[in-house]
C-alpha cells in the first residue's frame, strides 16, 4: 500500500484523444478505488476527467471534484461525485485541489493540465510542499517537455534538476506497480 490516502489527478478535459489515453484514465480510476485512494480532480464529467471519475465511482471509490463556478455554470460539472467543491476561479481551484490531496499524478493533457503541473512543481521547488508528484509519460507524450526542462536546467534557469522534483513513469503498468501499490 502507498503511504498516501488521496491523490490529485490532472488530466485532459478533451474527449478527442487517442483511445490509449482513455484506457489509462479508466484503469487509473479503477485502480485508485481498488487501493482505497480518494481521487481529487477537476470536477468535470467530460474527457479523461469524466472517464477517470466514472471508473473510480463504478469501482466503489471516493471521488472529490473541484471546479470553478464558471465551468459549473456551463454544465460540465460531474453530478455523481462523492463531493464537489465550487471555487471562484482557476487559481483557487488549484490551491484547493492541492490542499485536499497527499500526492499528484499528471496524465497527458492540454494547457490546463500543464498549468496545474507547473504550479505544484513550482510550489515543491519553493519548499511549500513535499508531496510526491508523478508524471505518466504514456507514448512519450511529455518527452519534449522534459527536454525543455533539461535545457532550462543546463542553462542555469532552474536551481534543481527536474528529476529531483517529480518521478516519471513511461507506462501505466509501471506507475500502477511502483507508485500506486507502494
Amino acid at each position: 500500500m502507498p503511504d498516501f490516502k488521496s491523490v490529485c489527478v490532472y488530466c485532459a478535459s478533451s474527449s478527442a484523444v487517442d483511445q490509449n489515453y482513455k484506457d489509462i484514465a479508466f484503469s487509473l480510476g479503477t485502480a485508485c478505488a481498488e487501493q482505497g485512494l480518494r481521487i481529487v480532480y477537476g470536477g468535470g464529467h467530460v474527457g479523461l476527467m469524466g472517464i477517470l471519475a466514472d471508473a473510480a465511482l463504478a469501482a466503489g471509490g471516493d471521488v472529490t471534484g473541484v471546479i470553478p463556478q464558471a465551468l459549473k455554470d456551463k454544465e460540465v460539472a460531474h453530478k455523481g461525485l462523492s463531493a464537489l467543491h465550487v471555487t471562484a476561479g482557476m487559481q483557487e481551484r488549484q490551491a484547493k485541489m492541492a490542499e485536499l490531496c497527499d500526492a499528484f499524478i499528471v496524465l497527458p493533457g492540454g494547457l490546463g493540465t500543464l498549468a496545474e503541473f507547473f504550479e505544484v512543481v513550482t510550489w515543491k521547488q519553493l519548499g511549500w510542499h513535499d508531496k510526491p508528484i508523478v508524471i505518466l509519460n504514456a507514448c512519450g507524450f511529455y518527452d519534449d517537455l522534459f527536454a525543455m526542462m533539461a535545457r532550462a536546467y543546463d542553462g542555469g534557469f532552474l536551481r534543481e534538476h527536474p528529476d529531483t522534483l517529480f518521478q516519471v513513469f513511461n507506462t501505466y503498468e509501471d506507475l500502477a506497480v511502483r507508485f500506486l501499490r507502494g
